[in-house]
């Protein structure tokens, strides 16, 4: 369902670019993979192509199927980045996804990015969502300062045991916070795989289904490359790392609250690109869900 207008305005988007105020973080020490050191295709074999050197990877969709790929391992905790371009021109009803999840039964975790493709002209759309056993509806929705379409930007997940922050390039546009006693809100108990795919939604995901996706544009392709990963890598039954992670970067205190400059960056994306917060919708949600009372500054 459609839960926020974009705005018209393109102009506003770009003159915003020049206001976004400078960030600094710690990034992955670790380096890059080629695509077969980390991931399988999971369908569609015959959508998935690399650069010749292997290093820039796409995934195609036309009318018949989408395609997609995950990482040969599981994670629990840690820090995970890749470099997205998505598809240019009309991409009405195209979604491409990058996300964590656990498995795809009814009682996954996971954690989403989603890019909402849309006409021409129109900005994207980035979806991110959180599910716990198998519930989410924790949806917001931003759109961005800068054109996706035209050159790679960042999409980053830090994840420990006191919050989800989502990046892009380096600036948390979203802060999903943990209690200290058990609830069944944040997932932190299952590990999971890292996932990118791109598919058709054409009946909810440009202006709640109006849009519907123009075949005669596909193939419709999103590109990939620079993907790293500082995290705990999952060994059953048990690896472990999980009970050293403190002694990682993205485990300690620094990484379990925001800094100031990602607190004013965070206010600065709040203020500017937030056109749909699941926190602020009591039509949906007439008692808000227990998680929306945590304030993502502490």
């Amino acid at each position: 369902m459609e839960m926020g207008a974009l705005p018209k305005a393109m102009f506003l988007i770009f003159l915003l670019g020049f206001f976004m105020p400078c960030f600094q973080a710690t990034d992955s020490s670790e380096g890059s993979f080629s695509f077969s050191d980390n991931f399988d295709i999971m369908w569609a074999e015959d959508h998935f192509k690399t650069s010749e050197d292997g290093q820039v990877w796409y995934l195609s969709l036309d009318k018949n199927t989408g395609c997609g790929f995950q990482t040969k391992q599981r994670y629990r905790f840690g820090w995970f980045s890749m470099k997205l371009k998505l598809v240019g021109g009309d991409s009405a009803g195209v979604v491409t996804a990058y996300y964590m999840c656990s498995d795809t039964g009814p009682e996954r975790d996971e954690v989403d990015f989603e890019f909402l493709g849309n006409r021409t002209g129109q900005p994207y759309t980035i979806q991110t969502n959180v599910y716990k056993s198998g519930v989410g509806g924790r949806e917001m929705r931003h759109i961005l300062w800068f054109d996706p379409t035209e050159d790679f930007h960042t999409f980053s997940i830090l994840w420990n045991n006191h919050q989800l922050v989502f990046f892009v390039d380096k600036v948390p546009i979203r802060v999903y916070k943990n209690t200290e006693n058990p609830n069944d809100f944040f997932p932190n108990e299952k590990p999971m795989y890292m996932y990118s795919s791109i598919w058709n939604a054409d009946d909810w995901a440009t202006r709640g289904g109006l849009e519907k996706t123009d075949w005669k544009n596909a193939p419709f392709v999103s590109s990939y490359k620079d993907f790293k990963v500082d995290a705990c890598q999952w060994e059953d039954p048990y690896p472990p790392c999980v009970s050293t992670t403190t002694q990682n970067w993205w485990d300690q205190y620094d990484a379990w609250v925001l800094s100031d400059s990602q607190k004013e960056d965070l206010g600065w994306v709040g203020r500017n690109l937030v056109i749909y917060d699941y926190c602020k919708d009591t039509e949906r949600y007439p008692k808000l869900p227990e998680e929306c009372s945590i304030s993502p500054w502490e």
